[in-house]
């Protein structure tokens, strides 16, 4: 079975389980395309107006027409100005991504010290981070209307932050295409205590005002206090975007404002699920339903998502024609809607009685829009209600939005279901039943993590893994099986809009460990996944904020494999998982350690060797290296640039004269022979012979060759007394560590391309006898990495630098293993600032 992404969205296919590449039926990047189409359209009409970076023609003569320009020519023209036009696509994929969260432009803002500093000033707080002018409404267009900015003092002669308490007909939709997150507002306004988290009752029109107030949302595993000031965009003196019911109140428009600074614009907030503003309210975690496609236990989920508390929305599947269509039985396309209620209700016929499935729904625009059909506003099935029961569900028959229909009509109807489950910590209640709940923070980085989806399978095995442990089955449960819903989330992006930045294309696949899953690498490997298929997956593979499934497991060891659809697409993530039962819950991955040279890097007689030939070593070295009797950084250079000539990128060049190459020598002995031969027959014919490794090689090692920081970088690491140079016994060490990290770098780099794959660098440093886990290798590709995924041989050699000395640093400190180790400030100073 492999993964298909179509449109944008990824549905799955059955398929032989090879290896072969992924169908991509469609461009992710719609927005991209179109734009380059525009561009290239543009330049390949002749307009008269040149680049402004290339120089006017030549004027024209009159002995001859000037040839036409050949196609190649103007393709790259049109090429080369859609690249000055058009940021760069690797712009595009890394803005934004670094650190969790919103940072903060300039200083921290503090609700309670702003509010102190301005009352003691006397004056209104102006928000200098979210300045009343257009770009804080719209970034991709100027205003179709003059916008004003007020405070709701010069809307209305007296202002109220509250009337009457918050409610579900506070929330009333202005001109801005955000439906998907007052029908989450509208759902949220149904529990105080959500409520109260998210709009602080610290703050009103009355005693301390002075123009501040704040707002608090969920964001990617942490709560931001959002501050605002309260200038609110309006049109001839009314509110332009969300308001309430009630003139005078204003709680709901600066909630919409508070959430447009955290996302940059109110622009930023078109468009959306949801499912998205659910979870920033509530810290919970989303579902998604398919509603032609629902289980046939979705009303009992219902229920029991009712009776925890859990928040949920719908939608109909929107006309591609006609924006908020209406349909015949009251309802409108592409519109969210929340659910208020769900509740099996009594129904007394002169036949008979029972009880009928019902579901209670809001629109969020609070007027006569309201489903018209069985159970409508009403409608006579109303009478088979008895009085008391309609006085317990809270019936009434008001044009505001809220209307009751059945079940079925339900299914029929509605396209989309939105759920969101309330964390265990948003939950005061203990008689509610509650989640056990795992967060994951990650990330995908290209060349190391971002492995793709399984039809990748060289670099599948790359991504981050998490083993999931399963021992308790869920109550009442007749097939013994575990309730499990996996929510993968990716992080900052709507917030990034303006600058270019889609949502990924992300999914995961969950993999059964057997039942000896200790037994099993740490991380999964190549083969595991070659030869083991998925026991669950995500529905899709979609770009979306977040994809999530609930699943039903038996008890077990299961690894959960988040990915983007595609190889190297970076970004971060958030995955969580929640359980009816206990769970335990870990990353599947090796611990940061010493492990074992590999035996195709160790030479077996290489210690006998250096034994049998010491002395003679010793006095070579001594003689190199002057009459201190040690070299520092620019002679271990010297010494390093000649020795590793063969592995470091070179300039090829001609041979001047027959060449009289040595024979290859890889010996330590050999090679500082060399050298000496080198240095002594410089300027002679013979010279040439020892200065270049054979036919081809670079021979001026002063231009190329290690760079200085790495040559720094080994004294350092062997530097014992912190002289700044290395007598014979630490070179013998070091040039031994060189020898292994040289001969690692050519098994894993492709040959004669002087660098390795950073999907390569795990199995590189493992074989150099180091074990690290996906935290450190993102850390080293971030430092020593290249923009194309790619390791060089001297950024290779001073990640195996820092490594070792970072390593023995700690040991040093660390004799008993406890894994932890303590310094001063000037000891922790001393030993990284010479490394």
């Amino acid at each position: 079975m492999h993964d298909v992404k179509v449109n944008g969205h990824v549905h799955y296919a059955d398929d032989d389980d090879d290896d072969e590449e992924a169908v991509e039926l469609a461009a992710t990047r719609g927005q991209l395309i179109d734009a380059l189409t525009e561009q290239l359209e543009d330049v390949l009409e002749e307009e008269d107006d040149l680049p402004p970076d290339r120089p006017p023609p030549p004027p024209p003569t009159t002995t001859a027409s000037p040839p036409p320009t050949p196609p190649g020519d103007a393709l790259h023209d049109a090429v080369t100005k859609i690249r000055r036009l058009l940021p760069p696509v690797a712009q595009l994929v890394e803005v934004g991504e670094k650190g969790s969260g919103i940072r903060a432009r300039g200083e921290v803002q503090d609700f309670h010290k702003i509010q102190a500093q301005c009352l003691s000033e006397g004056v209104l707080w102006e928000d200098p981070n979210f300045p009343a002018v257009d770009s804080s409404i719209f970034y991709t267009r100027g205003p179709p209307k003059p916008f004003e900015w007020r405070r709701p003092g010069e809307i209305t002669g007296d202002p109220q932050f509250m009337v009457d308490g918050a409610s579900r007909f506070d929330i009333q939709q202005g001109e801005l295409g955000d439906c998907w997150l007052l029908a989450a507002v509208a759902n949220l306004t149904l529990h105080d205590d959500l409520f109260f988290q998210v709009v602080p009752d610290d703050q009103g029109f009355e005693g301390n005002y002075c123009g501040v107030f704040h707002f608090r949302f969920w964001q990617y595993g942490r709560w931001l206090d959002v501050v605002i000031d309260d200038r609110l965009p309006t049109v001839y003196g009314e509110l332009v975007f969300l308001h309430s019911a009630t003139k005078n109140e204003f709680w709901s428009a600066l909630l919409e404002k508070a959430y447009a600074k955290l996302h940059g614009s109110y622009e930023a907030l078109k468009g959306g699920t949801t499912c998205e503003g659910m979870e920033d309210f509530t810290g919970g975690v989303t579902e998604m339903y398919e509603l032609k496609e629902a289980p046939s236990n979705l009303y009992k989920v219902l229920l029991k998502a009712y009776e925890r508390s859990s928040l949920m929305a719908c939608s109909i599947e929107p006309d591609p024609y006609v924006t908020e269509a209406r349909t015949d039985s009251g309802l409108v396309k592409g519109h969210a809607y929340s659910i208020t209620r769900v509740q099996y209700v009594d129904v007394q016929t002169p036949r008979r009685s029972g009880k009928i499935p019902l579901i209670r729904l809001r629109n969020p625009w609070g007027n006569e829009a309201e489903w018209n059909g069985p159970w409508s506003d009403q409608s006579p099935e109303w009478r088979l209600i008895p009085d008391h029961s309609r006085e317990e569900i809270g019936l009434t028959f008001d044009d505001d939005g809220e209307f009751w229909m059945s079940y079925e009509d339900f299914l029929k109807h509605f396209t989309q279901l939105e759920m969101c489950n309330l964390s265990p910590d948003s939950m005061e209640d203990d008689n509610i039943k509650k989640w056990e709940a795992n967060t994951f923070e990650g990330e995908w980085v290209r060349g190391v993590t971002a492995g793709g989806c399984r039809n990748y399978l060289d670099t599948f095995w790359h991504n981050p893994q998490y083993r999931i442990t399963l021992t308790d089955v869920d109550e009442d449960d007749d097939e013994n099986r575990c309730t499990v819903i996996v929510a993968l989330m990716q992080k900052n992006r709507r917030a990034q809009r303006k600058k270019g930045m889609e949502c990924l294309t992300i999914g995961f696949a969950v993999y059964n460990l057997g039942h000896d899953p200790d037994s099993l690498p740490k991380p999964l490997d190549y083969n595991f996944f070659k030869y083991n298929a998925s026991c669950a997956r995500s529905p899709s593979f979609i770009n979306l904020r977040e994809v999530s499934c609930r699943f039903k497991l038996p008890p077990g060891s299961y690894c959960i494999v988040p990915s983007t659809f595609e190889p190297n697409d970076q970004g971060e993530f958030l995955l969580r998982v929640y359980s009816e039962k206990r769970n335990n819950m870990e990353e599947h991955d090796e611990e940061v350690g010493i492990g074992h040279l590999d035996p195709r890097v160790k030479d077996e007689d290489e210690d006998t060797e250096l034994a049998k030939k010491d002395e003679k070593v010793k006095a070579l070295f001594l003689k190199l290296a002057g009459e201190d009797g040690e070299v520092d950084w620019m002679e271990l250079k010297e010494i390093m640039d000649y020795t590793m000539r063969n592995e470091l990128p070179s300039r090829p060049r001609p041979p001047t004269h027959q060449q009289i190459a040595p024979a290859e020598d890889d010996t330590l002995v050999g090679q500082l022979v060399n050298l000496l031969c080198g240095v002594i027959c410089k300027d002679t014919p013979f010279g040439a012979a020892f200065a270049s490794g054979g036919e081809g090689h670079a021979a001026d090692t002063r231009s190329s060759g290690f760079a200085k920081e790495v040559c720094r970088s080994m004294v350092a690491m062997m530097d014992a007394d912190h002289s700044g140079k290395l007598g014979y016994e630490e070179f013998k060490i070091l040039w031994t560590d060189i020898r292994h990290w040289r001969k690692v770098f050519k098994l894993y780099s492709k040959e004669g391309q002087g660098f390795l794959s950073a999907f390569e660098l795990r199995q590189a440093l493992n074989s150099a006898g180091y074990r690290l886990n996906n935290h450190i290798l993102n850390i080293l590709f971030h430092r020593y990495g290249a923009a194309d995924g790619t390791i060089t041989f001297d950024d290779f050699m001073m990640c195996a630098i820092r490594m070792k000395t970072m390593i023995d640093l700690f040991r040093e400190r660390d004799p008993d293993n406890t894994n932890t180790v303590s310094f001063s400030l000037e000891e922790w100073m001393e030993k990284t600032l010479y490394s």
